[in-house]
């Protein structure tokens, strides 16, 4: 029989049970995502995940990765003001191919060209053309820090800290629309494709859905988290929307019941920093503050794997984004020890 358990209880139980293949797994109860319930045996020997390379070079905390021009190229952006493009055949060779003056936060690579556009902590958006220099153009744009970069065809979007959407033009590289949605910071962009619509997780707990043409609110979920909304992704088959917060907590809406909390739990120790979708199998993984990556089943949302500094060789410090590589056999983490991690998943 299932037996509710306190918060601070279930977190305390997660660590240890983890190591006797014992997870915890939330679902909806008549009131709510309120209730943890206990699950045995949930079996991790059907994925297999290893560590098999280690870049470092940069002098920061590195906060986001981006792909790179050929899929075993990608890129990675630090608070040292850096971008640099590294090769998954030669991890000791990183090679800057930009610079700023200021710590960069954010990073999108626009379509197939050789082009970026990075947000700094200050706010300013950096267009970046890594074939021609001279074309390479900085913007003072927000009034703090640039917290989100996303690509939509030739749209950019980025999300501010002073809590302003923008717009952007990927041609003119010229801003085309900016509304005030927040009066508190947002701290995370994903999109879904199929309903045009981009979800906004900002730090006055709520998620905001937005037309990704008109620009107009759709829905919000308001109190979506206790706290800050930090990273956020809808699911490939574009079923759900994941959520995850500064509270720790992992959440999955249902997007077809209008946005209903399905699922909730304790995923991490901290602040759940990102959630990356599996290229083409059920999977997802998310990183945390609490120097973890952990891999999940995208459908019964069950936690398949651990990956920490004792275990696995993992980060000693904050994970802050992930990146699937195309082949979909491996993923990329980078954290606060300033240095990216290649992890080879076997399916």
């Amino acid at each position: 029989q299932c037996a509710a358990l306190t918060h601070k209880n279930s977190l305390i139980l997660i660590h240890i049970f983890l190591h006797l293949k014992i997870h915890f797994i939330y679902f909806p109860s008549l009131i709510g995502c309120k209730n943890i319930y206990l699950q045995s045996e949930i079996n991790d020997f059907m994925l297999e995940v290893k560590k098999i390379a280690k870049f470092v070079g940069h002098q920061g905390s590195i906060f986001a990765l981006a792909q790179g021009q050929s899929p075993q190229h990608f890129l990675s952006a630090a608070g040292d003001g850096w971008v640099v493009e590294w090769d998954m055949q030669n991890p000791e060779l990183g090679r800057v191919i930009a610079k700023v003056d200021t710590q960069l936060f954010s990073m999108a690579t626009i379509g197939d060209s050789f082009r970026a556009v990075v947000g700094d902590m200050n706010g300013g958006v950096h267009w970046l053309d890594f074939s021609d220099v001279n074309a390479t153009r900085d913007i003072a744009h927000h009034s703090k820090g640039t917290f989100s970069v996303l690509e939509i065809g030739n749209v950019i979007f980025t999300a501010g800290g002073d809590g302003i959407l923008s717009s952007w033009d990927a041609v003119t590289m010229r801003s085309v629309a900016s509304f005030q949605l927040s009066n508190f910071s947002l701290r995370t962009l994903a999109h879904a494709h199929q309903r045009q619509e981009i979800a906004v997780g900002t730090s006055d707990r709520n998620i905001y859905i937005i037309d990704s043409q008109s620009l107009e609110i759709k829905t919000r979920i308001e109190s979506a988290h206790n706290n800050s909304v930090f990273s956020l992704a809808y699911s490939p088959c574009g079923r759900y929307l994941m959520s995850g917060g500064r509270d720790a907590q992992l959440k999955v809406w249902d997007i077809a019941n209008g946005y209903e909390c399905i699922s909730a739990q304790s995923a991490h120790w901290y602040t759940i920093n990102d959630i990356s979708f599996h290229p083409s199998r059920k999977i997802f993984a998310t990183a945390s503050r609490d120097k973890t990556i952990r891999i999940w089943h995208s459908e019964t949302f069950e936690l398949l794997k651990s990956l920490d500094t004792i275990h696995n060789g993992g980060h000693i410090n904050s994970v802050n984004r992930l990146l699937w590589l195309p082949d979909g056999k491996h993923l990329l983490s980078c954290s606060d020890d300033r240095s990216v991690m290649a992890w080879e998943v076997g399916l």
